[in-house]
């Protein structure tokens, strides 16, 4: 189990329970220092969630963490700065000219605009036949089927296989700065990059309000964002962003350390 320790509004780790336990027994953190871990409903002071550790003969205030032996890998992340909306659409926006001439190239391979030419010349022909129409149609949309398909696993694995990179982030989103994370802020996994690109037809198919969330909820999660339990961030990974972590930015909910 890792363990995130708050402090003076600053959120560090993860650490091994281990080495918390360990320092919790030294002096090195204090009782009243918070933890959180992942299950944990809210932020909850050490002496809570590893009594036995706490060392009661100390009564002395803990040094800060700067000057405790934390490990060279620690970082404080300011989970606050949310990517807003518009820049996130501009991150779309790259990313859709990014995967156009691939995109272009599949669909052209697989005859996709050779079924365009035989439906518009189908409907041509029709004089207006609505049953001829329809039938016109649906030779097209089989016709285009499978190019649809490789398109959409191309997409799928850009976006899936870019996100959960140590870059955290599509070419369109490292262009503008911003970067996907879980909900502690940290670097997500491929199956969850995997379930998060399919969340987004969700967002689509409802008028595409799922995406616009993105401008109104309080952490800037569209709803395929809520699906996959992401955030994006501003930022690019590996960039260390100081500062507090206040109101509901913060794993497990509130956290005003």
């Amino acid at each position: 189990m890792e363990i995130w320790i708050g402090r003076n509004g600053e959120r560090h780790g993860p650490y091994k329970e281990a080495d918390v336990r360990q320092w919790l027994r030294s002096g090195q953190v204090a009782g009243d220092d918070l933890g959180w871990y992942d299950g944990l409903a809210d932020w909850q002071p050490l002496a809570s969630l590893f009594p036995e550790e706490v060392n009661r003969a100390s009564a002395a205030t803990p040094p800060p963490f700067s000057a405790a032996p934390l490990p060279e890998q620690a970082t404080t992340v300011a989970l606050e700065d949310y990517a807003g909306f518009w820049k996130r659409f501009g991150a779309y926006i790259i990313d859709s000219l990014v995967l156009y001439i691939p995109n272009k190239l599949i669909m052209t391979a697989m005859g996709a605009e050779a079924a365009q030419e035989q439906l518009n010349n189908a409907i041509q022909g029709t004089t207006g036949n609505p049953e001829a129409v329809l039938h016109a149609y649906s030779q097209f949309y089989g016709a285009i089927g499978p190019a649809s398909l490789v398109t959409f696993l191309v997409a799928w694995l850009y976006f899936a296989l870019c996100e959960s990179s140590t870059w955290q982030a599509t070419l369109g989103k490292l262009a503008l700065g911003i970067r996907v994370t879980d909900l502690q802020g940290a670097r997500i996994s491929l199956p969850r990059a995997l379930g998060r690109y399919p969340a987004k037809m969700i967002s689509a198919i409802i008028l595409f309000v799922g995406f616009m969330m993105a401008g109104w909820t309080q952490r800037k999660q569209a709803l395929h964002d809520m699906i996959a339990s992401t955030l994006v961030l501003n930022g690019r990974a590996g960039e260390r962003r100081g500062g507090s972590i206040q109101g509901q930015g913060s794993p497990g909910g509130r956290f005003d350390a």
